[in-house]
């Protein structure tokens, strides 16, 4: 397929821990189909990772660079994670089940997770997860990305706004800011200013990529649910609820104010040119993921890990055959009918057609 046949598209990518490696399966899938350009990624947390993974190996060797910098970077994720305290319950393993809720190991740390600080039981700020990504990624490389837009967003502590680094100043510890989750690690602080994980304002950001001029279509790689059905009643389930709700918070905020642009433009309100429809897509797999549950986002096994790849290449293998003829045309996710949905108790739906 020629360059011109090909169709330019925007990701947005979630960040969920482990979970992540759904979205190097979507990535994976996309960039090994040919017919997708990547003109501009906003990720944020293990999101953010697999942006600038893509991006040092898109530089390094094209697409076939971006997918083994990929494989590369999730299976050294696993081999670090291999002497970690928190494993499976050896039930868990023999059942099947990828859940951290009956870890020894995980128990402990949930504990003391909610009554004692990192500024306490990691004084001196250690985290092999940076150091890892510095020996995976080459930064002067994804600086120097021609090939696509990259952008990473963290949360300022001391305003509680979003703040969106992009590509050409990035850094690992812009990549760790995002990714820096407060009741596990210190706050990264980057030129003096104090940084949380993107999430809480941006999972993902999607405003970076309204000006690019490349494509209107932005597909949002989903892996942290937006419904889940029944009411929590243990203090586990209950805070694994809240994150969920306060780290999708951002995103339906923007769905929201895209859906209100596209009603200004159509009613003839606004006609200033800046302003433009946007084509949203969404890549997920919820029927696989909901039921997980939040501990396995700790879970860094090859296999879960490789299981969770799987599951994302089947469901961008899905997309690219339901909605590859509608890019450039048209959105393939009603935000109008989803948010209905979302008051009538239904699931997000896809457009017609």
């Amino acid at each position: 397929m020629t360059a011109e046949q090909r169709k330019p598209v925007s990701l947005a990518l979630q960040g969920g821990g482990a979970h992540g490696a759904f979205t190097w399966g979507v990535l994976d899938r996309l960039l090994e189909d040919g017919r997708i350009d990547i003109a501009a990624i906003s990720g944020t947390s293990a999101g953010a990772m697999n942006a600038v993974v893509a991006a040092g190996g898109l530089m390094q060797a094209g697409e076939d660079g971006a997918r083994a910098a990929l494989a590369a970077f999730w299976k050294a994720v696993s081999d670090a994670a291999r002497l970690s305290p928190i494993q499976r319950n050896p039930i868990d393993v023999l059942l099947g089940n990828w859940s951290l809720d009956n870890s020894p190991g995980f128990r402990l740390f949930d504990g003391l997770s909610r009554v004692v600080s990192p500024y306490q039981f990691n004084p001196l700020n250690l985290n092999p997860l940076r150091d890892l990504l510095v020996d995976q990624v080459d930064f002067d490389l994804v600086r120097s990305c021609d090939r696509m837009k990259v952008f990473v967003s963290a949360t300022n502590v001391e305003t509680g706004r979003v703040t969106v680094f992009d590509r050409r100043r990035l850094t690992a510890d812009m990549v760790m800011a995002s990714a820096c989750l407060p009741y596990i690690f210190q706050a990264v602080e980057i030129d003096g200013v104090p940084y949380w994980d993107g999430g809480y304002v941006g999972n993902p950001a999607l405003f970076p990529l309204y000006p690019v001029r490349e494509t209107a279509d932005i597909v949002i790689v989903q892996i942290n649910p937006v419904e889940r059905p029944g009411t929590p009643d243990t203090a586990r389930e209950i805070l694994d609820r809240i994150n969920e709700i306060s780290f999708n918070s951002s995103l339906l905020a923007e769905l929201r104010a895209i859906d209100f642009v596209h009603r200004l433009i159509e009613s003839g309100q606004l006609t200033d040119n800046r302003y433009r429809y946007l084509h949203l897509h969404l890549i997920e797999d919820g029927a696989a993921l909901n039921p997980l549950g939040a501990s396995s986002k700790l879970n860094a096994e090859w296999a879960f890990l490789t299981h969770l790849r799987d599951l994302g290449r089947q469901a961008a293998g899905r997309w690219l055959d339901a909605h590859w003829r509608n890019l450039g045309r048209r959105s393939t996710v009603d935000i109008r009918a989803m948010f209905q949905g979302l008051r009538d108790g239904q699931a997000p739906p896809a457009a017609a057609g």
